[in-house]
């Protein structure tokens, strides 16, 4: 039996273009927003709606099966009317409901609709979202288990067109008591375990938490660089068209290390990189290591008036850099906001004993070449 929820009706009063779900597990997220998609469907004619996530699998576990089980709960399925290739269903008024990953770039580019709902979008790079919303034409449906902050809080939350709301599992009268019983056990573990706390914050109460497995969990905020701060050096990790030119700075202060971010842009030339530092506060004669398979790129921005010069072998230096980091509590200041997102993604790989390859590892790699490259490394110079 389908239950109009708490959280249904929260969701239906969401009007901006964008809308942004962030909420814990059993909170009615997508068993909120498919029957919204599908009585807007069926009630407006020749209606086109994408339901998007980061793969055809994720899509059939979760998305594709809620849309068909409530379409047979609100006795709207029709056998007839899906299309079992194209992962798409037509409706009696002409509009149509279809599912595709966002893991292709042609899928991405392809053609305009009326509305768009990307599930668990934290898991979809910023590009991919972006190429999707800029073909929607009415509205856009984002949601996410609040993990750790990404690109919806640093480039989307405060924009005048987007509806943010947080929902949990007391927001959905139709949670199995089984999923509630789970939580509420969580909640009293997480009184004396690290490990629940984080989990009640985010699958419990559907607030920001950090990643299982993540890098660096040694840091924390401060305002400012203090005046008495030592400039060590900075890192650079080359990007353009979708990958950022992403900078950093490295301070010293009272046997700490201080990480202050400079540059976070794409579509720049090395020139217009250059430039963009020294507005930025690049301070003269500053030694920036960076990526040392860029040796044009390094010798461009010297004869910009960066002080760049590559670092040593990027195997060797990452692991080292990282237990150096690891070995002592390190600072970040306030500002540096794409800086903090990636420290809060930038996760091991199982698999490799690595740290995993992502759309969000640009400014970390700068400070890998940064920080591996003094002391153990050093004269590097072109």
């Amino acid at each position: 039996m389908f239950i109009r929820t708490t959280a249904i009706n929260k969701l239906r009063k969401l009007n901006k273009f964008i809308k942004g779900v962030q909420g814990g597990t059993s909170a009615g997220k997508t068993f909120g927003i498919i029957p919204i998609e599908i009585d807007y469907a069926a009630k407006n004619p020749f209606t086109e709606t994408s339901i998007v996530a980061e793969s055809i699998p994720h899509l059939k576990r979760g998305a594709m099966k809620d849309f068909i089980k409530i379409m047979k709960q609100t006795n709207r399925w029709q056998d007839s009317r899906w299309n079992a290739s194209d992962f798409k269903y037509t409706f009696a008024n002409g509009s149509f409901i279809e599912f595709f990953s966002a893991d292709t770039d042609a899928k991405l580019r392809g053609a305009r609709r009326d509305r768009l709902y990307i599930n668990e979008c934290n898991n979809v790079s910023f590009h991919a979202y972006t190429e999707l919303a800029m073909r929607t034409k009415q509205s856009v449906f984002l949601d996410w288990n609040p993990t750790a902050e990404f690109w919806f809080h640093t480039d989307l939350q405060n924009d005048t067109d987007v509806d943010f709301i947080i929902l949990n599992y007391k927001d959905n009268e139709a949670a199995p008591q089984s999923a509630i019983d789970f939580i509420e056990k969580a909640k009293l573990k997480s009184e004396t375990s690290d490990f629940w706390k984080n989990w009640y914050q985010v699958y419990g109460l559907g607030l920001i938490g950090r990643l299982q497995g993540v890098v660096f969990e040694n840091w924390s905020e401060i305002s400012e660089v203090p005046k008495d701060a030592r400039l060590l050096f900075g890192g650079i990790d080359f990007g353009f068209a979708t990958s950022k030119f992403a900078a950093l700075e490295v301070y010293q202060f009272n046997g700490q290390y201080i990480i202050n971010e400079l540059l976070y842009e794409t579509q720049l030339t090395n020139q217009d990189a250059a430039s963009r530092l020294i507005e930025n506060g690049y301070k003269q004669g500053t030694l920036m290591y960076c990526d040392s398979a860029e040796p044009k790129s390094i010798e461009e921005l010297r004869r910009a008036g960066i002080n760049a010069v590559k670092c040593d072998s990027k195997t060797d230096i990452k692991q080292f850099a990282i237990q150096k980091l690891n070995a002592k509590e390190f600072l970040v200041t306030s500002s540096s906001k794409n800086l903090i997102n990636e420290l809060r993604y930038y996760v091991w790989d199982e698999k490799t004993g690595k740290p995993k390859k992502s759309d969000l590892d640009h400014l970390m790699d700068g400070l890998l070449y940064a920080v591996g490259s003094d002391g153990k490394y050093s004269g590097n110079y072109l």
